[in-house]
């Protein structure tokens, strides 16, 4: 992966830069691994078998081992900063892209590697639920937070947990599985009317935030991906799930010109994942009822993404190379 060879990784390993690494660095494995399912679903779905799913698997699990390594190293040498950043109110809610970043790999592992899949998920799955009780608590007990601290980023620690059945169902008891989806469905209308409170009632998010409003993508979408691994089929609830993500899809699309003219940072990644689970979605929609429509949005969604992917890696890259990136207040 350009951004993430091991010339860049030196680079932002210098002591300063380093210090500065950020854990939503994790956002981009979420978007390469959705990118990767994405693709296996479609070669599936066509019958075709070129592997390009699997060049993606690795180039991904390449990424997620070097981002782990780099911030393993700033846990062992600046653990002032990473004790900063999950007790920081609006940096905190990034913390668990990491074992979000563990469950989108075990998904995508498991048509190839089922044991490596099993074990991702068996330590992806404990390390969510312990930071899902560990964020609920630190909202639970604030002494920090204020409004202008909220923004779709909040979905990821507890609405997280919807992620888990879509693996889990080939790997544990589906007791379990229903347990994390009966979590994350709870906390999502919750959460998505707060959102909203902040939204139309206070300050505009700033700049650097606004993509994360592509988040709001993501619950129905994976809503339904795992409602349907439930349940084996798509039935009336499964498509209240996915229509509620189709519309946010158009929603936020049909601003495509406002958000084009955002300056990039590391949050434009906001934009992949929930993309990449509408596109899967809607290949289950296809999958399911047959029907040509879904066929053609689900290539086109497909192709969007992949477009995005490719803009999203070069915009990473140059960043990087321009040490723009891991520096202070950033």
């Amino acid at each position: 992966m350009s951004t993430l060879d091991t010339t860049h990784a030196s680079q932002i390993a210098t002591p300063s830069r380093l210090k500065h690494f950020p854990v939503s660095w994790f956002s981009v494995i979420m978007g390469m691994a959705g990118f990767t399912i994405a693709w296996r679903r479609a070669e599936h779905f066509y019958g075709f078998d070129f592997g390009l799913s699997a060049v993606l698997l690795g180039l991904t699990t390449l990424a997620f081992l070097v981002l782990t390594l780099l911030y393993t190293a700033k846990i062992i040498k600046y653990p002032a900063e990473v004790l900063a950043e999950i007790s920081h109110p609006v940096k905190l809610a990034f913390v668990p892209t990491f074992s979000i970043g563990l469950l989108l790999v075990s998904i995508a592992y498991l048509p190839f590697l089922p044991g490596v899949s099993f074990w991702l998920w068996v330590v992806g799955s404990t390390l969510h639920i312990l930071l899902t009780l560990y964020v609920l608590s630190s909202w639970i007990h604030h002494t920090k937070y204020e409004i202008t601290h909220l923004n779709p980023a909040w979905f990821i620690p507890v609405v997280g947990n919807i992620l888990v059945p879509i693996a889990g169902m080939q790997h544990a008891s589906p007791e379990i599985s229903w347990f994390f989806f009966s979590l994350g469905l709870f906390f999502w209308p919750i959460l998505t009317a707060i959102i909203f409170n902040r939204l139309i009632f206070n300050v505009s998010l700033p700049d650097r935030f606004m993509p994360t409003l592509f988040i709001f993508i993501a619950p129905p979408a994976v809503g339904f991906i795992s409602w349907f691994t439930l349940t084996g089929g798509v039935d009336a609830f499964g498509r209240i799930l996915y229509f509620i993500g189709l519309f946010f899809t158009l929603l936020l699309l049909s601003q495509f010109a406002y958000f084009r003219s955002l300056k990039f940072f590391l949050s434009w990644w906001a934009y992949s994942f929930p993309i990449a689970a509408m596109t899967i979605a809607t290949f289950i929609m296809a999958s399911a009822t047959g029907l040509a429509f879904y066929s053609s949005l689900a290539t086109g969604l497909l192709v969007l993404l992949s477009m995005l992917i490719v803009m999203l890696l070069i915009r990473t890259a140059l960043t990087v190379v321009r040490r723009e990136i891991c520096v202070e207040g950033h």
